[in-house]
């Protein structure tokens, strides 16, 4: 585990307000045949530079604890050149987890299919999310039923997963369903630690400062890549953002993303 100083991490954000030329294309329905919510949510942005080829994609997942938040793409996302894709899902408000994490899973397929055509790189997708989004990340690389619907294998066309303090026991909007605290921690088929495995995608796990964290989310993740490693993954960096709160640890995250990619080019 390597500690970010806030220091560093400030200097880093100050670079990032140079922004490049990006063009978007927004609302784009990603799911097919749908009612008027699945309509309504299931929709993505795309940013991109006109021209551009073999540039890396990020497919970005939003927080909000699985019942709030909406789609958007991080302008701090946007310095290095990459394709950037912000994905709306539906909330377990109105739907079960699976639901949404096939909501998830068919962006990803969407990605896959079209993103060529904004200039993206097949063989660089990176999913990355912060605390609800990256708790998607999660179950999504590490379960891979929900990808294998769409015929995707996440441990050979995903280049890296990137969960942000991402929940990593069942998620806590699951355990108030079974009328559960969120300090009563349930591990599932729902938690991304019942599905730790040495042959996953390569990993980028980041926190926030384990005194500023939600519910002891630091703690969570510190055990979720020991279990990583002593189940053999090989690639796993894990971060702790000195000074970052959960709310706020997600700027430097960002750039701690960018120089990932930048190193894995």
């Amino acid at each position: 585990m390597k500690r970010i100083a806030l220091l560093f991490a400030a200097v880093l954000i100050s670079l990032s307000a140079f922004a490049r030329n990006y063009e978007y294309d927004k609302e784009i329905l990603y799911k097919g045949k749908p009612d008027a919510y699945t309509e309504k949510m299931c929709r993505l942005d795309v940013a991109y530079e006109k021209g551009a080829e073999g540039r890396p994609v990020i497919v970005w997942f939003h927080g909000g604890g699985l019942t709030s938040g909406w789609r958007h793409i991080p302008e701090t996302l946007l310095r290095d050149g990459a394709v950037v894709v912000g994905v709306g899902y539906r909330f377990v408000t109105e739907v079960t987890i699976p639901e949404t994490l096939d909501d998830a899973a068919a962006s990803v397929a969407w990605v896959l299919e079209n993103i060529e055509a904004y200039g993206g790189d097949l063989s660089k997708i990176y999913l990355a999310g912060h605390s609800a989004g990256g708790y998607i990340v999660n179950m999504l690389g590490l379960n891979k039923e929900y990808l294998a619907k769409y015929d995707i294998d996440p441990d050979t066309q995903i280049k890296a997963l990137v969960p942000y303090s991402g929940q990593v026991i069942t998620h806590f909007a699951q355990r108030r369903k079974q009328g559960l605290g969120d300090l009563t921690p349930t591990i599932d088929h729902l938690a991304p630690l019942y599905h730790v495995r040495g042959n996953a995608a390569p990993m980028l796990v980041i926190s926030g400062d384990r005194e500023l964290e939600l519910f002891g989310r630091y703690e969570e993740n510190a055990y979720f890549v020991r279990m990583l490693r002593l189940n053999g993954h090989k690639n796993v960096t894990f971060y702790e953002v000195d000074g970052f709160d959960h709310g706020d640890m997600a700027e430097p995250a960002h750039l701690l993303l960018l120089k990932y990619i930048r190193k894995a080019e």
